[in-house]
């Protein structure tokens, strides 16, 4: 640039040694250009000076954002670190905690087997114990009845007398001793019915 101002300076002096009013005229419209290039020059030169500024400022800008991806992109990566881990931890103790179902689900089906078998010991106890107090209830009616016929055995030994004891040894008839032997088998089948049975 300020080598064409400079070419033009020298061509303007080069014209102005031109003769008459018609130099001065092209001499003062040269150095009218000359002003208006310098002029344009000094605007172009600040124009040119501020855009450097701006571009200095770009390229300030780019670097800082540059560094601002670079830590962004680190941060990024420990982010994604740390999710892996928890992801990883996560799934860890899902496992974990699917080991430990499947333990407490074992453990319950094998309580739930015992239980079931000891209800099912339990109703055939209870079965039992009705039918033992049933039986024990019949045992006790049939006991007392036993009772009775022995009282009323020892009753009718002790009621005999000398006279009926005589009759009952007497050989010639043995009327009595058929009755006492009815009534003895009486008795022992009234004690046969009332035998428990099991």
């Amino acid at each position: 640039m300020r080598a064409r101002t400079f070419c033009l300076a020298i061509a303007l002096a080069a014209s102005s040694t031109l003769t008459g009013a018609r130099a001065d005229s092209d001499a003062d419209r040269l150095r009218e250009a000359l002003r208006g290039a310098i002029t344009q020059q000094r605007v172009l030169e600040d124009q040119r000076a501020a855009l450097q500024a701006k571009l200095t400022e770009a390229e300030s800008e780019r670097a800082g954002l540059k560094e601002q991806i670079g830590v962004a992109k680190a941060e990024v990566k420990q982010i994604a670190k740390q999710h892996r881990d928890a992801v990883e931890e996560f799934n860890r103790r899902l496992a974990e905690r699917d080991e430990t179902f499947e333990k407490w689900k074992a453990a319950y089906e094998e309580a739930a087997n015992v239980a079931r078998a000891k209800d099912a010991e339990r109703a055939k106890f209870e079965a039992q114990g009705v039918a033992y107090k049933a039986s024990v209830k019949s045992c006790v009616a049939k006991n007392a009845e036993l009772v009775k016929l022995g009282r009323e055995l020892l009753e009718r030994y002790q009621a005999a007398n000398f006279v009926d004891l005589t009759v009952v040894s007497e050989p010639l008839t043995g009327v009595r001793r058929v009755e006492i032997q009815n009534l003895l088998q009486d008795y022992n089948d009234k004690i046969l019915d009332h035998k428990v049975k099991q």
